[in-house]
Order: structure tokens, then sequence, then C-alpha cells
């Protein structure tokens, strides 16, 4: 069980990277995403997400206990999810991906209003909702900028 969470949380050891492994997941999502996920429709993209939040939770909160660490640097399944979440329904053109990019990793470092308060919820659910937020912020920036160009 310990090893099956270690691989969610740090997507299969990303998370174990020397320099930001957190930055770097959320990058690759941004690839998968560019060249695969916009395919999906929507309502597979949200159970998606639904899925990467409950087993990504559940996976960070055995990978912090078993770690001894409340949010560790490793467990980078929630800039997985943050990221997504900002990308739903974007379309698939650089200029959008890369400022959604930027402006996840912006307000997920940052931790902004109600951002830093998410991370109060227990164990790994405090780890994925700080993302959650972001993401959401993050997504509903680039949506009002897309709605009023």
């Amino acid at each position: 069980m310990k090893i099956f969470a270690r691989l969610i949380a740090t997507l299969f050891g990303i998370g174990y990277l020397p320099l930001a492994p957190g930055t770097i997941a959320s990058f690759l999502v941004i690839l998968l995403y560019r060249y695969y996920l916009y395919t999906w429709n929507w309502p597979v993209y949200l159970g998606v997400l639904v899925l990467i939040f409950i087993f990504g939770a559940l996976a960070s909160s055995v990978h912090a206990e078993a770690i001894k660490k409340e949010d560790p640097r490793s467990a980078v399944i929630d800039e997985v999810l943050g990221q997504l979440i900002v990308l739903f329904r974007m379309p698939p053109v650089w200029h959008l991906l890369i400022a959604s990019f930027l402006l996840f990793r912006l307000l997920d470092i940052l931790k902004p209003f109600l951002i830093k308060k998410s991370e109060n919820f227990p164990r790994g659910w405090g780890i994925m909702m700080d993302d959650v937020v972001s993401g959401v912020c993050a997504g509903i920036i680039i949506n009002l900028y897309l709605l009023l160009t």
C-alpha cells in the first residue's frame, strides 16, 4: 500500500527530482493536455479530476505519514490536479497554456486569498485543496481574460 501511495503521490517518482518537482509535474500536464487531453469530452475529464482528487488525497496522506512530513515536497499529485483544473475546456494553444501554467504556479507558490487557508484541511485533503483552489482561481482569471478579449 505504501509503495502504491508513493507512486501516486510522487507521480511515479517525479516528486523526487532535485529541482522544482511541482513545477515539472505541472509542465508535464501542460504537454499532455496540448497533445492529448484536450480531446477528452468534459464529463470524462471531470470524472478524472474527481478520481485524481480522491486517490491523490488518500495517497498523499499515506505518503506524508510514511515520511513524517505534513506536506512533503515530493508529493506532486496536487500540482497535477491543480494544473488540470486550470486547463478544463481551454483551447490547446500555446499562449493560453503557458499563461495558465505561469498563473497557476504563481498562485500555488504565493498562496494568496483563501488558498493558504485551504491547506488547513486534514492530511492529504489539505495537501490537495490548496492546489484545487489555486487551479480554480487561475481558471477563473484565464476565462475572464478569454471572455473580455
